[in-house]
């Protein structure tokens, strides 16, 4: 194994490691915490530490436009400015090609121009403006600006897809860094396997610190998607960290880890707690329903997060109907906390040999009706 990434325990494709940043250790499998704009939304850096957070996920392309990468570098980079002394990973600005794609003007082999989404005026990334931008961020890992394109596209556009990912990679590959900082390539080709074969093989080529499996969790049926993941994972070396772009739901996150992922981002727990909805053990209760209006349990009986050690969920669905913010504040820091233990679980479940079946259980208990 490398310097960088080490495997501590394999179980059936599940795998245990650690991940060396320059910001310290990052233990795998790992659960980033979405900060598009230098925040989890309505968290604490400090409280994002207490609930097992070791590294959240940032983005390049809303960064740049709003405060901008010189101003961030210029008060000491994007750790001391959001006051997050762990690891960061970068987006590139590839994922917004799928999600701003309405505000596409041009792409092309040289990069892509949006309309900006703060003031309509048009900006131009290429592979050398994402690489300066993660520099200037001081980020631990920088993406390789990629084409993500959504599902049901023709063969034809996700195979220029492929073509450019790899041609805008190999310009990136050795663009300057900030000190320390790790470089992912991206794959893509959607479902189709001998597209996400050739991608795999022309990025693995380019010898990247780690790997994403991009192009997957846009729109295609869940199924296909996780045969989809078990082909692109093996198509990837066993000795670098492997990143699954954008998945967070409790069945998603252990099916993946199943296939091999080491990695893996989403919004889900923050945006789930922005509609009232709890994530648990035995499925996700909606706080809305007049049914908790006088329940004093806790959201999950043994959760030690803030949430769950002082207040019930009738104070909870009181906050969450009078709109008021701690509201939304308890349901994040608890929704953070339960996929932080489901992963630090799967992980101890790797470790112990007994993943499989820690994994089916686990599915099994989920599946009750959400409340």
């Amino acid at each position: 194994m490398s310097e960088t990434f080490t495997i501590a325990a394999q179980d059936g494709a599940a795998r245990s490691g650690v991940l060396r940043t320059a910001h310290g250790e990052v233990r795998t499998p790992a659960f980033m915490p979405v900060g598009t704009k230098a925040t989890v939304k309505t968290v604490d850096p400090v409280e994002l530490r207490e609930l097992g957070a070791e590294v959240v996920l940032g983005n390049a392309y809303h960064l740049h436009f709003r405060p901008g990468e010189e101003l961030i570098a210029e008060l000491g980079g994007l750790h001391a400015f959001m006051g997050w002394d762990g690891a960061i990973l970068t987006d590139s600005g590839g994922f917004q090609v799928f999600s701003l794609r309405d505000t596409l003007l041009e792409v092309d082999d040289d990069g892509v121009t949006f309309r900006s989404v703060y003031d309509g005026a048009p900006e131009r990334f290429t592979p050398e403006v994402a690489a300066r931008v993660q520099e200037l961020l001081g980020s631990d890992i920088a993406m390789c600006l990629d084409i993500c394109s959504p599902a049901g596209v023709s063969r034809a556009e996700l195979e220029e897809a492929v073509r450019r990912t790899t041609l805008w990679a190999e310009r990136q590959r050795d663009l300057p860094r900030a000190p320390g900082q790790l470089r992912f390539g991206i794959t893509q080709g959607g479902l189709d396997d001998e597209l996400r074969s050739r991608s795999s093989e022309e990025l693995v080529a380019l010898d990247f610190d780690g790997y994403a499996i991009g192009g997957l969790s846009v729109g295609e049926h869940r199924e296909p998607m996780f045969e989809a993941t078990t082909t692109a994972a093996a198509f990837l070396p066993e000795d670098k960290p492997r990143y699954f772009m954008g998945i967070g739901d409790p069945e998603g996150v252990l099916k993946v880890i199943a296939r091999g992922v080491d990695m893996f981002d989403c919004v889900l727990p923050t945006r789930t707690a922005r509609t009232g909805s709890a994530l648990t053990r035995e499925g996700r209760l909606n706080l809305r329903n007049a049914g908790f209006a006088r329940d004093e349990r806790p959201l999950e009986e043994g959760c030690t997060c803030p949430a769950c050690s002082r207040f019930s969920r009738a104070y909870i669905r009181h906050l969450v109907n009078q709109q008021e913010i701690l509201g939304l504040r308890l349901l994040s820091l608890h929704n953070l906390r339960f996929l932080l233990d489901l992963v630090a679980g799967a992980r101890e479940a790797i470790e112990r040999g007994e993943f499989l079946t820690w994994k089916d259980e686990a599915l099994e208990r989920a599946k009750g009706a959400s409340v």
